[in-house]
């Protein structure tokens, strides 16, 4: 019974959490918070749950970390969701009708002036007499009713305090309304007056919104998620709305969105395949080398080549953004001495290119020298021997059997390699930022962006926050990459042996 009491006990608090996460709008993270909850009941109550109760943490953890994100995305990439559709329709439609403008020659200049364990506030307009306000508790969270105004007529103020006490009653303040003797409400409109202000826009009983000044009227538009004018003018903020699989249109069917997507990605696959082959030549050379056995101070040479790994990667990559700098970096310097010329790393696209695959290798060699060490290692050495005997030469052994015994196991994780640099953001981000930029593109590309640093800047830089296509483009990526795993999973076998013939 104690038992029962204590699952109904977690019921209802994790029911009481789930709608108020619900109530809050969000409507996904309840359901996933529902099914872990409704999880965790069954796996601690039942009786034929026992071994799940020891992985029922990590499942949660997947569920709230893994899945939930992954259909947050999925679902945005369906949306308009962008820095100018932030809000539900209803939120948007409060935010414009309470738009407003201060009314022509209301304005008045006010200080403020401590009294006792409150505030008075003393208003001067451009003409008319001088207005206060009785002692007012600032820091109050809401005002009940307008605070009203009457004539100074020579009341007794303390001295006006400076500004830099002013500014932190601003809060309070903007919430303040003062009633003025002909009947106007005034608010605060800027640090040092209060005004009466008129809403720009006003309701009508169709739903659409009209423009005081101009009699424009904004009708309602879901396909857009904005209020819009009979001439195409928007109202901002807007709202969002669904626009089904009009970002995938727009990557693969619209040729100005879809020319610098395919170049993005196309560099993509060529610099996380050409990063691979690097790294893992290079590995394997050194590897091959240092497990020759008459080579003198092997255990020096292999500490020195795995220090690149060692140093942590954004340190080594801010070294290096130093050493190619064009006008002060070494690298340049060296290659002015020997040939006289100062190539421009970072400008020229090539060059960027280049300079990124360069640092990649020198950051990802050292973990394959390892790998390809111990694979080696694993060789019997009868089949050098027998090599020895027959007359071969290193050449040969490696050819015939050092490459042929390696590739196999090497092979997934020469595939995990190219997944990892699929999606290598900090490299570009820190070492390029995707520059040098691509022109005539409506959405900033750089020549060196791959797929994730493209879709970083259409999120959070350059575009105007496009959350939705960010989204979308995310989605693509999990595809490919997804698509990667489960060719490694073929490959390792990690999916079940093959059928037998």
């Amino acid at each position: 019974m104690r038992r029962w009491g204590i699952a109904a006990i977690v019921a209802v608090a994790a029911l009481y959490a789930v709608l108020l996460v619900h109530a809050a709008g969000q409507m996904l993270l309840a359901l996933v918070l529902l099914v872990i909850a409704s999880l965790a009941l069954w796996t601690y109550t039942s009786a034929r749950t026992n071994a799940l109760r020891y992985l029922f943490p990590g499942v949660a953890a997947a569920l709230l970390f893994v899945v939930f994100p992954m259909l947050y995305t999925v679902g945005i990439g369906f949306t308009n969701y962008s820095s100018q559709n932030l809000l539900d329709h209803d939120a948007a439609r409060v935010y414009l009708l309470d738009e407003a403008t201060p009314v022509a020659d209301s304005e008045r200049a006010f200080t403020l002036h401590a009294d006792g364990v409150g505030f008075r506030l003393r208003l001067q307009g451009t003409e008319g007499p001088a207005l206060v306000t009785p002692p007012v508790a600032l820091g109050a969270s809401s005002f009940a009713s307008p605070v009203p105004l009457q004539a100074a007529d020579g009341a007794a103020l303390g001295a006006a305090l400076p500004l830099a006490q002013v500014v932190p009653q601003l809060p309070a303040l903007r919430r303040l309304k003062l009633l003025a003797p002909g009947g106007a409400t005034l608010t605060l409109v800027n640090l040092r007056e209060f005004a009466e202000r008129q809403p720009l826009y006003a309701a009508q009983p169709d739903g659409s919104l009209v423009e005081r000044g101009t009699k424009t009227v904004y009708r309602r538009d879901d396909t857009q998620g904005f209020y819009t004018a009979p001439d195409g003018a928007t109202l901002t903020p807007g709202y969002r709305v669904g626009v089904g699989l009009r970002h995938y249109a727009t990557i693969f069917s619209e040729g100005r969105f879809r020319e610098p997507f395919t170049g993005v990605f196309l560099w993509t696959v060529a610099f996380s395949a050409l990063t691979v082959a690097g790294t893992a030549a290079l590995g394997l050379l050194l590897a091959a080398l240092l497990n020759w056995e008459a080579l003198p101070f092997k255990g020096a040479y292999r500490l020195v080549l795995f220090l690149p790994y060692a140093v942590p990667g954004f340190i080594s990559i801010l070294v290096f953004k130093g050493l190619f700098n064009q006008n002060l970096g070494e690298i340049n310097f060296i290659l002015n001495g020997l040939f006289g010329i100062k190539p421009a790393w970072f400008s020229d696209p090539t060059l960027a290119r280049a300079m990124l695959l360069i640092v990649n290798v020198w950051l990802g060699f050292p973990y394959m020298m390892v790998i390809c060490s111990g694979l080696i290692k694993s060789i019997p050495a009868d089949l050098y021997e027998a090599s020895a005997v027959a007359g071969a030469g290193p050449w040969v052994n490696f050819r015939t059997i050092t490459l042929p015994l390696i590739l196999k196991p090497l092979t997934p994780l020469l595939i995990s390699a190219f997944a990892f640099n699929f999606n290598n953001f900090v490299l570009v981000s820190l070492l390029t930022g995707g520059r040098p930029d691509r022109i005539d593109t409506p959405l900033p590309a750089g020549s060196t962006d791959i797929l994730v640093s493209y879709t970083w800047r259409i999120a959070f830089q350059d575009s105007g926050q496009q959350f939705g296509l960010a989204a979308a483009i995310s989605t693509v990526i999990f595809l490919i990459v997804a698509a990667v795993t489960l060719l490694q999973l073929r490959f390792t076998r990690i999916d079940g042996d093959e059928p037998k013939r």
